[in-house]
């Protein structure tokens, strides 16, 4: 058995990680930067990109920023071939890139939202999970991890094509785990409630605070750095014996067996 230490060692390893300017992407990126990776940052926003490069290079590191619209094929396959100019391999693909507009309802939301929403949360890692894994395993292989969340197995009206997308990423991870293994471990973190300047609308909110506090056994919604930790094992060699998984980190929010109890009091 290898050391502990050498598991969560990246030096040299490669990390892609879209959406990784900000929030819970931005996390892993200095996450992973802070364990040796060069991290490959993606965002709609090049700017935004290259302050978090300056943050991974200010700890040691190196990375790499790509202007990048995940739900737009093209943006997909110049991401690919930008990553493998720039460093020659991907070890580890995170698709956490998300989109989670609010509809007053249903009949309500338009076609345009709707594709768009499909697109990021979905048709996007779709798209990247096909193209760096086949590129993988014509190397040395690789991971790939899916940034899912609860809305995919509690949904809510106000965001069902949100929740709908997430639960196909779910389904994307598992027959993807089957089609690219044994070389590429394709897993799924699947978040509940956390601070991120998108939630903060909600997230810390007196009334959000009070109920979290009645139904969550952790009774807070997340911080950002919290996810790191999950995303590290399924990168790692920790976790060469998994694939095709789903791990929900949410704080005991979802459990059905834990909101029984706790809607009980």
């Amino acid at each position: 058995m290898k050391p502990i230490t050498n598991l969560y060692d990246f030096t040299g390893k490669v990390v892609v990680i879209t959406g990784g300017s900000r929030g819970i992407g931005h996390a892993m990126a200095l996450g992973f930067a802070q364990a040796g990776a060069r991290v490959a940052v993606a965002s709609r926003k090049i700017e935004s990109c290259r302050a978090t490069v300056d943050e991974i290079r200010a700890l040691g590191s190196d990375g790499s920023s790509h202007a990048t619209h995940v739900g737009k094929w093209e943006d997909c396959n110049r991401l690919v071939e930008e990553v493998y100019a720039r460093w020659g391999r991907a070890d580890v693909l995170i698709n956490n890139a998300g989109l989670s507009p609010l509809a007053p309802s249903s009949l309500e939301t338009s076609e345009d939202l709707f594709d768009k929403i499909i697109a990021v949360n979905l048709k996007g890692p779709f798209r990247l999970t096909a193209l760096f894994a086949s590129r993988m395993i014509d190397g040395d292989g690789g991971s790939i991890i899916n940034i899912s969340s609860t809305a995919s197995i509690r949904p809510n009206p106000e965001t069902a094509p949100y929740a709908c997308a997430k639960a196909g990423l779910n389904t994307l991870t598992v027959a993807a785990a089957k089609e690219y293994g044994p070389k590429v471990r394709v897993n799924c973190i699947m978040c509940g409630p956390f601070h991120t300047d998108i939630s903060r609308g909600w997230s810390r909110t007196e009334d959000y605070t009070k109920r979290a506090r009645e139904t969550f056994p952790l009774q807070r919604a997340g911080e950002p750095e919290e996810v790191v930790g999950a995303a590290l094992y399924f990168a790692s060699p920790a976790a060469s014996f998994t694939t095709g998984a789903v791990l929900v980190v949410d704080g005991g929010s979802s459990n059905p067996l834990v909101r029984t109890v706790y809607e009980s009091r």
